[in-house]
């Protein structure tokens, strides 16, 4: 070392550093490398053993990074200070983990959504299986499936998209929805008869979830404000380019919809056809001529 100071003119106390300096680099190599020759005797799991040299290498490099800030920065020779600047620098390289927390936090204490309630965030539907300190997952619903029915598929999501996107809980205070069917019939149709059939089919679908729901609502209404409407089945009336419009508007159990919806479309069709007088519509094109109509023949036109 004497010749390396003479040669570059090194202080005694720089060489000191660097001598320093290769010895915790060569020590914490050598750690991590007995390390993983232990794990790698006894896991065969190749994931294992994946995550654990990612997790030895994470280690290492953090605690060679401290070492070596406290062996050459002067500013560090100050417990306090070199506490206070690793921590400025660990919020930093860590605020999505921070972040994370905090949103665990925000789920414990304000209570957004439970384990088991159906939510929708940043587009993704489901239900939450379960609430850890880092993330929480949900069992997907909707997305290629119909009716927000299940996928199949887990999301696991960073509890600090919370502070980020906007949360629809489906099920908090009651587990009801409001769900509406629109049924189209023909101009022609008698639609004040298909409104009469329709309405009894929603009222006999949905009695007791009415009287259900409206427990529950009056119940979240001490937390939240609520206002009370009308919980019965409606059927709203609009005209559309091809037919008259019947929507049946009722309260459906969250997770029943396609079910429910099921049940009242057979209602409708078999109610339907049994009526001289009704018919489902479907988009046509209708044009009305004034006047006599020319007729192309082989001897010429003929005015009809």
């Amino acid at each position: 070392m004497d010749w390396i100071a003479n040669e570059f003119g090194m202080s005694e106390r720089t060489q000191g550093k660097i001598l320093a300096s290769l010895v915790v680099v060569a020590v914490a190599l050598v750690a991590r490398a007995l390390i993983l020759r232990a794990v790698h005797k006894r896991v065969d799991e190749t994931d294992v053993l994946y995550r654990s040299g990612k997790l030895a290498t994470y280690t290492t490099t953090v605690v060679v990074g401290l070492t070596l800030g406290w062996i050459w920065f002067s500013a560090f020779s100050s417990v306090g200070t070199y506490i206070a600047v690793v921590s400025a620098g660990l919020a930093i390289a860590l605020a999505d983990v921070l972040k994370n927390v905090a949103g665990w936090g925000y789920i414990v204490v304000r209570r957004p959504f439970r384990v088991g309630d159906r939510i929708e965030i940043g587009g993704t539907k489901g239900d939450v299986l379960d609430v850890r300190i880092f993330r929480f997952t949900v069992a997907e619903v909707g997305n290629w499936v119909a009716a927000e029915q299940a996928t199949g598929r887990l999301i696991h999501i960073p509890n600090g998209v919370l502070f980020a996107e906007q949360v629809a809980n489906y099920t908090e205070g009651f587990e009801f929805i409001w769900h509406e069917i629109p049924v189209l019939v023909t101009f022609e149709s008698d639609w004040k008869r298909a409104e009469e059939i329709l309405l009894g089919i929603a009222r006999d679908i949905a009695p007791n979830i009415e009287a259900r729901a409206g427990a529950r609502i009056r119940e979240a209404a001490r937390n939240y404000q609520i206002k009370l409407g009308v919980l019965t089945p409606i059927v709203y009336l609009t005209v559309r380019d091809s037919g008259i419009l019947l929507t049946a508007r009722f309260m459906s159990d969250v997770r029943a919809r396609r079910s429910v919806e099921q049940r009242v479309w057979r209602r409708v069709l078999e109610a339907f056809a049994a009526e001289d007088g009704i018919d489902l519509a479907y988009p046509t094109v209708r044009t009305y001529l004034e006047g006599p109509i020319a007729v192309q023949t082989g001897d010429g036109p003929v005015q009809e």
